[in-house]
């Protein structure tokens, strides 16, 4: 009995099924595609083509129906060439020696053509430079070395106290905290979305409709009671940013007096950029280890903080977090921050310019590198200095009427009285 033969002469190759496996239809081997118009496997191709542009006449030793397999494909020629034609292929498919070489031209053409593209795409790939990369991997380590994710250190501050009086501002900040939870999914969204859910100026017309000032209540003066604790966690903070400037390519060769215009002036940005690591979407707070250190906004009010800060101060917070930067950002972010010209105090403009420039064009050439279609990247963080910048004067202004009292610049820190208590700002 014959065994059955798989015949492909009757589809063309546009009509081939991919999911069906491709069998020769001369012996029945894995077929490597169409040749010469038919559906064969490699050595049924060259036997025809050989077979052809010889023009050989071969003779069947047997009653010339020979079953032709895999396995028996070489023992009778004439039948296996016969089976060829009947499966449709046909010598006029068959390239003349010059038409065979004329394709491997044009193969090996289009082969070097594609590496051309290749190789001009590649060079128009953003790239780091060496030094880039360098400036990028200094910042990184000197904020792993300046900034303790564990948040140990909390310990050693003067604790937190939380008990006490409810203050009017207080008690606007937890109004404004059960809010932004009603509405917290809202930042699922974009951060405009932030203005119609967190209607700050309506709490602050509910609360002024009471009859009360904000900020004039001799009950709100006298119940600071977590200024000590954030004092001594600003006053660690604004020593960790010392140490990271130092680190940042340049700043130490800057003059004593550049140096210390910059960080005076930056200060409390830097540290609103670090502290949006730990910053929580969730219920709106910065989560810095142990519970003690869970932050609330009613938290910072305890500190002599009014809704004026608080308000923009949870708007950076939110937008900030929206965008999802990765430490090399992060860093690059901050060192920007720090190395601006236009600061109060500031002798050599032209030489910070030049540093801040370099960190700035290594931090567009990181985002091409690695969000290519993040066009507006880089101005939503530079948008992000400017809002620091509008806090940073609330913030300071705050802390100078807080050195102007007595009772509670005694709560101060040395070094924050020197920061935020002086005229630069």
């Amino acid at each position: 009995m014959e065994s059955t033969v798989v015949s492909t002469s009757s589809l063309a190759p546009d009509e081939f099924d991919r999911n069906v496996p491709r069998i020769c239809g001369v012996c029945g081997d894995k077929a490597s595609g169409f040749h010469f118009n038919a559906m064969t496997c490699e050595g049924c191709k060259g036997f025809f083509r050989r077979s052809m542009k010889r023009k050989a006449s071969f003779t069947c030793p047997f009653n010339g129906s020979c079953t032709i397999t895999k396995d028996n494909r070489r023992h009778c020629q004439a039948c296996r060439l016969k089976r060829c034609v009947d499966i449709g292929m046909m010598k006029e498919f068959i390239l003349t020696d010059e038409e065979v070489q004329r394709k491997k031209d044009l193969i090996q053409r289009r082969k070097d053509e594609e590496a051309q593209r290749e190789a001009e795409r590649e060079a128009r790939r953003p790239r780091l430079t060496d030094e880039q990369s360098q400036v990028i991997g200094t910042l990184v380590e000197a904020h792993h070395k300046t900034f303790d994710d564990s948040y140990s250190d909390f310990c050693r501050f003067r604790p937190p106290v939380r008990e006490g009086p409810v203050t009017r501002s207080a008690s606007r900040a937890a109004s404004l905290h059960s809010l932004s939870d009603a509405s917290s999914d809202s930042f699922s969204h974009s951060p405009e979305s932030i203005d119609t859910k967190l209607n700050f100026n309506n709490l602050l017309m509910m609360y002024q409709e009471q009859g009360s000032s904000p900020d004039s209540s001799e009950e709100e003066g006298s119940s600071f009671s977590m200024l000590p604790h954030l004092a001594d966690l600003v006053s660690y903070s604004i020593q960790k940013v010392i140490g990271f400037a130092k680190m940042i390519p340049g700043f130490r060769e800057l003059t004593a007096e550049d140096q210390i215009a910059l960080l005076k002036s930056s200060a409390i940005e830097v540290i609103m950029l670090r502290s949006n690591q730990s910053f929580n979407l969730e219920d709106m707070s910065w989560s810095c280890g142990a519970p003690d250190f869970k932050y609330q906004i009613s938290d910072v009010t305890k500190a002599g903080h009014t809704l004026e800060l608080l308000e923009p101060l949870v708007k950076f917070q939110v937008g900030l977090k929206k965008l999802s930067l990765n430490e090399e950002e992060h860093v690059l972010l901050m060192a920007i921050c720090l190395l601006s010209p236009d600061r109060p105090g500031v002798q050599e403009h032209t030489r910070i310019e030049a540093l801040q420039d370099r960190l700035s064009e290594t931090l567009q050439a990181y985002i091409q590198l690695h969000h290519p279609g993040g066009r507006l990247r880089y101005a939503k963080m530079i948008q992000k200095l400017a809002d620091l910048r509008s806090l940073n004067e609330e913030h300071s202004k705050q802390y100078r009427l807080l050195s102007f009292q007595p009772e509670h610049s005694m709560q101060l820190t040395p070094l924050v009285l020197e920061v935020f208590g002086g005229e630069v700002s």
